[in-house]
């Protein structure tokens, strides 16, 4: 080996292709073909590094992580006896899961108890966890097949309309922290001080700054979510108030990362076991020994390789984990920090240069995650971190003082107070500004993303010059843009709202909304929760028409709050029913965001690229006492292809309307035995029958509605069988 061959070997840190083959091996257990890619990637680094025996860490990785996922794969699932069925169940609530000690399992509980941790009874029906019904939805079933690990039981079941029959809050350390913690607080700061330092945000997920904007949201938008999840950033302020009090007394440096290291213990403990705040000590652990190792020095690329291998072995399914990937590429991204800085003007403070730098690559590294996974991209992160950065730096370190004095942090929280309103001030500021909107980011998007970063990595190493990594950039951005410009989406796309009806019709230059769910007798609000994410994942970033069919809470609450989330051009009612509080809340909020409201008549229509849409319902002046009478119906035409949505038209309406040959019929009131009757389906003949269903005590869709259908010759599609339905327009 020649002197610079020896020079340049040995720079890769052990523990990568050890992590890179842990990766690999964990997604081979799941099935993926292409872990496999990830395990070759470790080897090949370890031989352009010039020490080919590294290879084989890569190959123990890969057989350790394919292990540790089949080993928690293979654990009994004790809950499994009692499924479907009516159950009281008594154990220790944690604010997340109800853990239960015969037989140890972990239980989701839905709805959420709005009690501190403590000992709960509580009783419901046994349900399994449902997956992704609406595109951007939430997967239930994967999120909580990530909660659990080799040592922590996974969740598998959730107590479904629970309702709690004992509770007796949480008492010992434990309760004197929390008391400490919100001792003399107004119930906001309260609210938020529990979310910061102990990640419990079930409270401040209920406050709201006015009617229809969320705290939570407010966080969201202005790109300040990770302040309301225990992370890295609470680590790292904790223990760099722990370093820097052990400075203070004069403890030798080695020490004082030791000292740091054995406080993360503790920690773990007070705040109870989830995943952020582990995989924040795991992380925060591995640079704290690091740096004792390596005296104050520190290799960033082996500390992150060695936490996430020691995540990983432990806890396998955090791979799949949204909040396991933020994190690490976070830290990734933040190891480029001196180079960025070094490329802002000098006659800048380095505290300013780093803050800044810190903020972007912080944002820039998790950009596909955060675009694909939220469907929308905060446009002010960067000065709203700042100011809330700042605000968090004592925040922090003083709540957590305040919950150690119990009820004498009286003293602290005068401070603490006007913190956390300043904290609440900077959301609410930040919160109302504007945010991009994103669809899904499929594998192309992962690749363009992939080629422009590396772009931008090698500018900052020096390798090619700006302009080649600007247009690199540029180039990778116009291809991500050119297929939805080209050849956009033609589709009817009837979203899983459960027990209502949203159907979003979309063409070249036409997106129109079709009703947007509710939930009748319950304080969730669809169309904030379920409508609005479905559309940013299908990249609806405006709409040209929002259509309520009548003044039914399942159809029609949830539009108000698409009409708070999107632009929209023009809202369509059929009746303006007087005195409908569900009714008269939309029309409020139309007028509130400059949305034209328009009456629709028989005959109206739109014709956009080869799509109509026309009213077939109502005609006007006479009005049904029933709301149900007085649904909004339409068609949809594109290039011979012919769809009927009928709202919840009952049988004689429905037969009067003449809605002609059907390719596909949207059922009307979900399947009700009053609709879909034998004259409309012998008038339209359709190949195709939708319905928009949930689970619900009313019988739909009821069994003779099926049986006319099947002896029709149509197919049956429902929406409570196969989630949301997208159907291809020609």
């Amino acid at each position: 080996m020649s002197a610079s061959s020896r020079a340049s070997s040995g720079r890769l840190a052990w523990p990568v292709p050890l992590a890179t083959g842990v990766m690999g091996g964990i997604l081979l257990g799941l099935g993926l073909w292409w872990g496999a890619l990830l395990c070759l990637a470790g080897m090949l680094l370890a031989v352009l590094d010039g020490r080919a025996a590294l290879a084989l860490l890569a190959l123990v990785g890969g057989a350790l992580g394919w292990g540790a996922e089949r080993v928690q794969a293979a654990q009994p699932d004790r809950m499994a006896p009692w499924v479907g069925a009516l159950v009281t169940l008594r154990g220790h609530w944690d604010g997340q899961f109800l853990r239960l000690a015969d037989p140890p399992a972990r239980v989701a509980v839905s709805p959420k108890p709005a009690v501190p941790p403590g000992q709960l009874v509580v009783s419901g029906r046994l349900i399994r966890p449902e997956g992704r019904r609406v595109p951007g939805g939430f997967d239930q079933a994967a999120w909580l097949r990530g909660q659990g690990g080799l040592f922590t039981p996974t969740p598998t079941t959730v107590l479904a309309g629970a309702r709690i029959r004992a509770f007796t809050p949480e008492g010992g350390f434990r309760g004197w922290f929390r008391r400490g913690l919100t001792a003399g607080l107004g119930e906001r700061q309260a609210a938020l001080m529990q979310a910061t330092e102990l990640g419990d945000r079930g409270d401040i997920g209920r406050e709201r700054f006015e009617e229809g904007y969320s705290v939570q949201d407010a966080f969201a938008r202005s790109g300040l979510s990770h302040l309301m999840a225990l992370s890295g950033q609470n680590v790292a302020l904790l223990t760099g108030a722990v370093i820097g009090l052990l400075t203070w007394l004069g403890v030798p440096l080695v020490w004082r990362f030791l000292g740091a290291l054995l406080f993360l213990g503790p920690y773990l403990w007070l705040v109870g076991v989830s995943p952020s705040i582990t995989r924040a000590v795991l992380m925060g652990g591995a640079v704290l020994l690091g740096y004792a190792l390596g005296r104050g020095r520190l290799d960033p690329y082996g500390t992150l390789a060695l936490a996430a291998t020691l995540c990983l072995l432990c806890f396998p399914r955090w791979l799949l984990d949204v909040g396991f990937q933020l994190s690490f590429l976070a830290v990734l991204g933040l190891t480029l920090s001196a180079r960025l800085a070094e490329r802002l003007p000098p006659r800048w403070p380095l505290w300013l240069r780093l803050a800044l730098v810190a903020t972007v690559l912080a944002e820039l590294a998790t950009l596909p995650v955060v675009a694909g996974t939220f469907g929308q991209i905060p446009l002010v992160g960067l000065p709203a971190n700042l100011m809330a950065g700042a605000l968090m730096a004592v925040l922090v370190p003083l709540g957590f003082l305040a919950g150690l004095l119990g009820p004498l942090a009286v003293l602290v929280n005068g401070l603490t107070g006007l913190l956390a309103s300043a904290l609440l001030a900077v959301v609410e500021v930040f919160g109302r500004a504007p945010v991009l909107s994103w669809g899904t980011v499929g594998p192309a998007g992962v690749l363009a993303y992939a080629v422009a970063a590396l772009a931008g990595v090698l500018w900052l190493f020096g390798q090619i010059r700006a302009p080649l990594a600007l247009g690199t950039l540029l180039a990778c951005a116009l291809l991500t843009l050119l297929p939805g410009v080209l050849r956009p989406p033609r589709e009817l796309v009837f979203l899983d709202v459960g027990q209502g009806d949203s159907t979003l019709i979309r063409a070249r230059g036409l997106r129109v909304l079709v009703d947007g769910g509710g939930s009748v007798g319950s304080d969730y609000d669809v169309g904030t929760g379920t409508v609005v994410p479905a559309l940013r994942a299908l990249g609806v970033r405006s709409l040209n028409v929002v259509v309520a069919t009548h003044a039914d809470t399942d159809h029609i609450e949830g539009l108000s709050g698409v009409l708070r989330a999107l632009p929209v051009g023009e809202l369509w009612i059929g009746q303006r029913k007087q005195g409908d509080p569900v009714l008269s809340e939309l029309l409020a909020v139309a007028q509130q965001q400059g949305v034209p409201v328009r009456e629709v008549r028989r005959g109206d229509r739109v014709e956009v690229d080869g799509l109509t849409l026309t009213v077939l319902w109502p005609v006007g002046g006479i009005w049904s006492t029933e709301d149900n009478d007085n649904s909004v119906a339409l068609t949809v035409e594109s290039r011979g292809f012919r769809a009927a949505l009928l709202g919840d038209l009952a049988g004689p309406a429905e037969a009067r309307i003449g809605v002609g040959d059907l390719a596909l019929l949207k059922a009307a009131h979900h399947g009700s035995r009053h609709s879909t009757g034998e004259a409309l389906l012998k008038e339209s003949t359709p190949q195709d029958v939708l319905i928009s269903v949930g689970r619900n005590t009313y019988g739909h869709p009821h069994p003779d509605v099926l049986k006319r259908v099947a002896e029709a010759g149509a197919r049956v599609w429902r929406t409570d069988q196969l989630g949301t339905v997208r159907w291809p327009l020609p």
